[in-house]
């Protein structure tokens, strides 16, 4: 059915807008329809247009710009839907509108304060907050079987899920400090380059807080990042000893060591790579998207009955 297909094809389009997101951010496109201050000149209209001109920085912007209105409109879409023929996600997809609104009011917050660090997090963590409605939409209209792993694996998918997530967000604020895309942008700037090229050691020490601000910025998402690791692994620990989600369970598994090897990649390479940068997001995006996936897998039965009231 129509609603059945679109939920995945909204899910798939917003992992796209928030890669698409970071390569705004990487190819210092972050201004690229105006500075901050702009007001409407800058957003939602590009250097005072409804269409931007050649400069690649505003078409990379612009695009971004276009992908969001196009999740809009699908989930738009999904509430039709849902009032028309699907009543029980009605209040799903009420809030997944509000937040793909309350999305695009932050974009034009960030862009207007000169893409201030606490604006980009925040804007990533919506992002994922949206990618994770989506899925759990997609969960609870779908008839797929559920798995019981017990309601202490359940907590401990939570828990892996909510670690993950603020890693991402600790990310984004630290990503945030680099100054990509503003005019006082220098290489070497912000919290990425705070340790140096050292990992998992940071100047010296191992977690050596308190030696400046950009430090601590750096060590958070570390931090955040060491508690998400050990929950994903004793997660996949278990649940592949007591043969739970086993797809799941390898899926994070595989993400984890390589969202690790590329982080660690972007510290100890002391040159920039965009394309790092990048993947760094892709990959933690699918690691969240694959962590909340098994938290709804473990997810108790009447997840499963609900789903059963949408037809074939």
């Amino acid at each position: 059915m129509a609603f059945r297909r679109l939920v995945p094809a909204t899910a798939a389009a917003t992992f796209v807008l928030i890669i698409v997101g970071g390569v705004v951010r990487v190819s210092d496109s972050g201004l690229g329809c105006g500075p901050g201050g702009s007001g409407l000149h800058g957003w939602p209209f590009c250097k005072g247009n409804v269409v931007p001109g050649v400069d690649l920085n505003s078409v990379i912007e612009y695009t971004h710009r276009a992908l969001a209105g196009a999740v809009s409109i699908m989930i738009l879409a999904l509430v039709v839907l849902a009032w028309r023929r699907h009543r029980e996600f009605l209040g799903i997809t009420l809030g997944l509108l509000i937040l793909i609104l309350a999305q695009a009011a932050l974009g034009g917050a960030t862009v207007e304060d000169n893409l201030e660090p606490g604006y980009v997090a925040a804007h990533l963590g919506l992002a994922m907050l949206l990618l994770g409605g989506l899925l759990y939409l997609w969960r609870m209209s779908s008839d797929a079987p559920r798995s019981d792993g017990g309601p202490r694996l359940r907590w401990l998918a939570v828990a892996a899920s909510v670690a993950v997530f603020c890693t991402i967000v600790a990310g984004g604020y630290m990503a945030g400090t680099q100054k990509y895309g503003r005019p006082d942008y220098q290489l070497g700037d912000g919290a990425h380059h705070a340790c140096g090229t050292q990992f998992p050691g940071c100047n010296g020490g191992f977690m050596p807080f308190g030696e400046s601000r950009l430090v601590n910025i750096h060590l958070t998402h570390r931090a955040f990042m060491y508690l998400a690791s050990v929950l994903v692994v004793t997660l996949v620990v278990i649940a592949l000893r007591r043969r739970v989600a086993v797809p799941y369970a390898f899926a994070l598994i595989g993400l984890l060591s390589a969202q690790i090897l590329v982080g660690a990649l972007n510290v100890w390479i002391s040159k920039e790579y965009e394309w790092l940068i990048a993947l760094h997001l892709a990959l933690g995006t699918l690691l969240w998207a694959t962590t909340l996936g098994m938290t709804l897998q473990l997810a108790p039965a009447r997840v499963s009955r609900r789903a059963e009231a949408v037809p074939a």
